[in-house]
């Protein structure tokens, strides 16, 4: 999965021939996972066609401030009362990054100096989020003085150059100052993306979902967790960098982009943590794993020949204390659901486990628990420092846990 999945991508064309690449550029974005809309300037559009990249996208293609009614019927003051505002603050807002590609030396120069006398110069101004920009034009435009000025100029303002590359240019000379091709301008945002991340180079090992315990070839005992907490946990350590060991259950929980490990018992996923947990920096374990199991497993369907049917069960391993035991450097993260008494229990777990940190969550919490997408957790360390959190998304919930895990190593560096 890219980096870019889930991003909302602005990208602004300038009119310069190179524009004619922006279609596979919105092609690989979108194949990425990205959500795109594009801004173009009115120059631009001799290259290549509002069309064509709104088809692509999936979305309008903005180029003017307002767009003007194309009801033949109405009048030129109709026209104009009933035009369609393009609100370039709203754009620029609604980015998590901007592309401007090509980026001509007219564009560089009006994006050095705030001469905005275009929508994308105007949504450029209001951007709040990274903006990278791909120049595209001829070698001795590339080369020249006022160029390289606002080079320099637009990366002290923060932006980042994606650097033109060498080949035939429009005019028919050789030299550095073509657009990087599509496909190199989606490998260096997303590596550039990639070398800031906070969890860089961190390799994170989750574990999600129930386990079932066989009763016979057709029932097991079970709960009712869906994975969702364990996945979402899983998606935010993607999205901060972190390499994901996922270890789950059986659930209809979807992931991609990291290894998914697929369980089914408490025996599996007790293994297979322990194939993994040498080499993690972090164990987050979110599973609502089975305490016990039946103690036999029957090798045909019992038949429902008794008024009572007795199974005896027996302790599964507990896969927090055995991963608690052998740890050395690992960040060791544990979940705690209780009905009662829920602070001392946490505590007792934290030392019983040897845990780092314990996300305890309770049932008398309207809003958390299983099969709800929403959860309400208190934060509980080894120092049994209590943060207690409000009722939101798991989604938030799992990125508070990130940013726990963030902190860590910020502090610690």
């Amino acid at each position: 999965m890219s980096i870019l999945s889930g991003k909302k991508i602005l990208l602004g064309i300038s009119g310069g021939i190179a524009a004619y690449k922006t279609a596979n550029l919105v092609r690989l974005f979108i194949k990425a996972g990205a959500d795109v809309k594009v801004v173009m300037t009115p120059a631009s559009k001799d290259f290549v066609t509002p069309l064509t990249l709104s088809t692509l996208s999936k979305n309008p293609v903005f180029s003017t401030f307002y767009t003007e009614n194309d009801d033949q019927s109405q009048n030129g003051e109709q026209a104009r009362q009933n035009a369609q505002w393009n609100n370039h603050v709203e754009l620029a807002l609604w980015a998590d990054l901007m592309i401007i590609a090509p980026a001509t030396a007219n564009t560089l120069s009006k994006m050095v100096n705030g001469n905005c006398d275009n929508l994308l110069i105007a949504t450029y101004l209001s951007a709040k989020c990274p903006v990278y920009f791909a120049p595209a034009m001829d070698l001795d435009m590339y080369k020249h003085p006022s160029t390289i000025h606002s080079f320099n100029t637009l990366k002290k303002f923060g932006n980042i150059i994606i650097p033109a590359e060498s080949g035939e240019l429009a005019s028919g000379l050789s030299g550095e100052g073509r657009m990087a091709e599509p496909e190199n301008i989606l490998a260096f945002i997303e590596n550039d993306i990639l070398s800031n991340l906070p969890l860089k180079g961190k390799k994170i090992m989750i574990t999600a979902g129930p386990t079932y315990e066989a009763i016979d070839p057709v029932r097991f005992i079970g709960n009712h967790s869906s994975g969702k907490m364990g996945y979402d946990i899983a998606k935010a350590a993607k999205k901060f960098g972190a390499d994901v060991i996922l270890v789950s259950g059986p659930t209809h929980e979807k992931i991609d982009g990291v290894e998914l490990i697929k369980v089914i018992s408490a025996e599996e996923m007790y293994n297979s943590c322990h194939r993994f947990f040498e080499n993690v920096d972090v164990a987050i374990c979110a599973a609502a794993v089975a305490d016990y199991k039946p103690k036999f497993v029957a090798d045909q369907k019992i038949k429902k020949s008794e008024k009572e049917l007795f199974i005896e069960l027996e302790k599964t391993k507990d896969i927090l204390v055995s991963l608690g035991n052998i740890k050395r450097n690992q960040l060791l993260i544990g979940f705690a659901l209780e009905t009662e008494n829920e602070i001392e229990n946490a505590k007792q777990k934290i030392q019983k486990k040897n845990l780092d940190l314990i996300v305890l969550n309770s049932l008398q919490d309207e809003g958390a628990g299983f099969r709800k997408p929403t959860n309400k957790v208190t934060f509980i360390d080894k120092n049994f420092d209590i943060q207690p959190k409000e009722l939101k998304s798991k989604e938030l919930v799992a990125e508070d846990i990130i940013q726990k895990i963030i902190s860590h190593y910020e502090e610690n560096n």
